[in-house]
C-alpha cells in the first residue's frame, strides 16, 4: 500500500466541488455526536479530518474551545471562512489524521465525522487520537455501516475509481471485533450504536446532480474518466437509486455508526 500517494490524493481529491450541500446533509450526524460525546463549555476539543468544521462547529456552540484539522488545504480554506462567516473562534490547521501536530494529552475530547475513518492506516489512527487526549478523555468517530446506502455508493464508485491495493474499507469502523483490535491497549470502554442519516431529494436524477457538484470523489471522476464511463456511472447510481425510492421525491434512510471511547486514565 502505497500510502504517501493515497495521502496525496485524499488531500488533492477533497478541495474539489461545491462541497456545502453534503456538507448540509451531513450535519446531522456531527450534532449526535457532539451530543453523544458529551462535549461541553470549557472543553478543548479537536475536529479531525474535518471537512469543512461541522463537528467544529457544533462543539463550538456549546461553549468548547475547538481546534480542526484536515489533510486537505481546500477543505481547511472552507472550514476557516465558514467559522468566520458563523462567528466562531475556531484554530484551523492543515493536518494528517495520522500524524497530528498536537501535543499529547492536550484535548478533552476528539472526534471525526465520516473523515477519520478513510485514512490508509485504521491503528496508526486510533494511536493518534488516544495520543492527544488527556487520561480519561473522549475519542468519537462516525462511519457508515456495511448494510448502508453510503456504502453501497462507494462500492460502486470503486468499480470505476478502484482502492489502492490493501486500503482498508472505511465500513469496518463500525465492526465491534476490528474496533476492538484497533482500540487495544488505548481504550478504557467503548461503545458502537447505529444510527441513520436521511438523505432527501426532488428526484432520483436532481441526487446524481447534487453528487456531481458537491461529492469531491465524483468530481474528482468526472474529471478523470473519460465522458462514457462517468456517464455509465451516473446511470448506474440513477438505477440505484429509483431501485430504493421511486421516480418521485427520495428520503433514503443511510445507516451509520456512532464510535464513542473513553481513554485509559
Amino acid at each position: 500500500m502505497d500510502v504517501a500517494a493515497i495521502k496525496e490524493r485524499v488531500s488533492r481529491v477533497w478541495g474539489l466541488g461545491d462541497y456545502a450541500p453534503l456538507s448540509a446533509m451531513l450535519r446531522p450526524a456531527a450534532n449526535e455526536l457532539c451530543d453523544a460525546c458529551a462535549v461541553s463549555a470549557g472543553q478543548e476539543v479537536l475536529d479531525v479530518a474535518a471537512g469543512d468544521g461541522n463537528f467544529a462547529l457544533a462543539c463550538a456552540r456549546e461553549g468548547a474551545s475547538v481546534t480542526a484539522s484536515d489533510i486537505s488545504p481546500g477543505m481547511v480554506a472552507r472550514g476557516r471562512a465558514r467559522a468566520a462567516a458563523e462567528g466562531y473562534e475556531i484554530d484551523w490547521h492543515e493536518a494528517d489524521v495520522e500524524a497530528l501536530p498536537f501535543d499529547d494529552a492536550r484535548f478533552d475530547c476528539v472526534g471525526s465525522v465520516f473523515g477519520a475513518m478513510i485514512a490508509p492506516r485504521p491503528r496508526v489512527v486510533a494511536e493518534e487520537l488516544f495520543r492527544v487526549v488527556r487520561p480519561g478523555g473522549t475519542v468519537g468517530l462516525t462511519a457508515w455501516t456495511g448494510e448502508s446506502f453510503a456504502t453501497e455508493l462507494f462500492d460502486l464508485g470503486r468499480e470505476y475509481s478502484p482502492s489502492a491495493p490493501g486500503q482498508p474499507l472505511s465500513h469496518e469502523w463500525t465492526v465491534e471485533e476490528t474496533v476492538r483490535e484497533r482500540f487495544e491497549g488505548l481504550a478504557a470502554r467503548y461503545e458502537i450504536e447505529r444510527r441513520s442519516l436521511p438523505w432527501d431529494g426532488e428526484s432520483p436524477e436532481a441526487m446524481v446532480r447534487q453528487l456531481e457538484q458537491s461529492a469531491p470523489t465524483w468530481v474528482a471522476a468526472r474529471e478523470s474518466l473519460p465522458a462514457e464511463r462517468f456517464e455509465e456511472m451516473q446511470s448506474r447510481v440513477l438505477e440505484l437509486l429509483r431501485r430504493r425510492g421511486g421516480d418521485g421525491p427520495v428520503s433514503i434512510d443511510c445507516e451509520y455508526a456512532v464510535i464513542v471511547a473513553r481513554k485509559r486514565g
